[in-house]
């Protein structure tokens, strides 16, 4: 359960990888970081919350 924070990273750094493969700059592809981090997030949060009610 402590370890819900990193879910984001492993998506990141797919997304990473595919703007440097392509040669696209990191500040046009800014904008899905940072979709990738809330919806990580927002999912590390909703299951961390499940764990809490149903224990």
């Amino acid at each position: 359960m402590t370890r819900l924070f990193l879910l984001p990273l492993l998506p990141a750094l797919l997304w990473y990888f595919f703007l440097r493969y392509n040669q696209i700059p990191i500040k046009q592809g800014a904008r899905v970081f940072y979709w990738i981090i809330a919806l990580g997030w927002g999912l590390a949060a909703f299951l961390s919350l499940m764990i809490y009610v149903t224990s």
